[in-house]
């Protein structure tokens, strides 16, 4: 078991649809992670997503452009950073899992996030307002993610936006523009922005967040990279449908 410093397991989840767990990366799982990671951004080994390939506002428009091979993410995350695989599927992280998915045996999705999201201080681009379903297809909406903080994160390097509650709400279509992202101009949407909160986090702090959380984040203002590991659950009786990317690989269960 990894030792953390909050290991209560909060009763707010199911009303806000997130939660932070401060101190549960372990700082040997997280310096361990970090090399590695810094070492495979330095030759920017494959699998990688790079800014120029989300489209997000400030990104590069094209690979060709200044900036455009900036990476954005470094993908299969479980299959090249051990230390980070053992800790997304340790007993902590599953009990804590069980209890936020109300489920009893709980998957690592391997088709989704299951990387090391990168941002660094040029070329940075803005996550604009989304639920991470709308990228899923399983059964059920049910799923949550774990976000590791591998070093700090504050509203200067472009940490997460959250709008709490929001994966209860039932969204009309129309609330969401042609890439599903939020319609910030939409009266009936200006409530929910008013209510976003900042998600500042220290190294080793861990957001657990559900699918259908809308959130957000902002570019990197700073002159470092800010770095995260991002993982994604799912109930194992809650399955990917056959023929869509949620079923292009098998999930790992958790013990």
């Amino acid at each position: 078991m990894y030792a953390a410093t909050d290991r209560s397991i909060p009763d707010d989840f199911a009303e806000q649809g997130y939660v932070i767990r401060r101190g549960l990366c372990p700082e040997l799982v997280r310096k361990a992670a970090l090399d590695l990671v810094q070492a495979q951004l330095s030759q920017v080994l494959a699998p990688a997503e790079f800014e120029a390939d989300v489209g997000y506002p400030g990104a590069p428009s094209s690979r060709g452009h200044a900036g455009g091979m900036t990476v954005r993410r470094l993908m299969s995350a479980c299959a090249r950073f051990p230390a980070l695989r053992e800790f997304a599927l340790c007993a902590d992280v599953r009990d804590a899992l069980k209890a936020y998915l109300n489920a009893n045996e709980v998957c690592l999705a391997q088709a989704h996030h299951n990387c090391v999201m990168t941002k660094f201080p040029d070329h940075s681009s803005a996550t604009l307002w989304h639920q991470d379903i709308r990228y899923w297809s399983f059964d059920h909406p049910n799923l949550v993610s774990m976000w590791i903080a591998l070093g700090n994160e504050d509203v200067h390097n472009g940490c997460l936006r959250v709008i709490p509650g929001s994966h209860r709400e039932q969204f009309d279509r129309g609330r969401f523009d042609a890439a599903l992202f939020l319609r910030p101009e939409l009266g009936e949407n200006k409530p929910l922005l008013r209510s976003a909160r900042l998600v500042e986090l220290e190294a080793g702090d861990v957001l657990f967040f559900h699918s259908r959380l809308l959130h957000a984040a902002g570019p990197n203002r700073t002159d470092r990279v800010k770095l995260t590991a991002v993982f994604t659950y799912h109930d194992a009786t809650n399955r990917p449908i056959p023929g869509t990317r949620s079923g292009q690989y098998e999930s790992i269960p958790l013990g």
